[in-house]
């Protein structure tokens, strides 16, 4: 089955300035949790939210994607024997997430999260029956009859 992107984060050396420029450009309501890291809130249904914050001490500004899976350490091996490194080793946060970090053969980072890999079955509405029609029958004599 194929993997969702299901995040994506956007790290910069003042975190906080960060944030507020892209809320202020995007209208993204960015509420910060524990360590200044802000969670976005796009407003809207379609696109992926994602989060801003700031570069661990000498980092280099970056933006990552975060792929879901169900495995991330089958995912890091995978990646480890398709040519990648670890970055960040399967982390968890508790309630909160569980992530890990490799770079591709060209040192892009990408991160994974842990998650179901199965779409959310879908509720459909119930259809309405399409009214009936009434039958019309002819009367002897020419008359319609309802």
């Amino acid at each position: 089955m194929a993997a969702p992107v299901t995040h994506f984060e956007v790290n910069a050396r003042d975190g906080k300035r960060a944030q507020e420029f892209y809320s202020n450009l995007f209208g993204w309501t960015i509420n910060v949790v524990e360590g200044g890291y802000g969670l976005v809130d796009t407003g809207v249904k379609m696109g992926i939210n994602g989060g801003v914050g700031q570069t661990m001490e000498g980092g280099q500004p970056n933006v990552t994607f975060y792929i879901q899976v169900e495995d991330p350490q089958a995912y890091l091996d995978k990646a480890v024997g398709l040519g990648g490194r670890v970055v960040t080793p399967v982390t968890e946060i508790p309630n909160m997430v569980t992530f890990a970090q490799f770079a591709d053969p060209e040192g892009n980072v990408i991160g994974i999260i842990k998650g179901s890999q199965s779409p959310p079955k879908e509720v459909r509405p119930r259809k309405k029956p399409a009214p009936r029609k009434k039958k019309v029958q002819k009367r002897k004599g020419g008359r319609k009859r309802k």
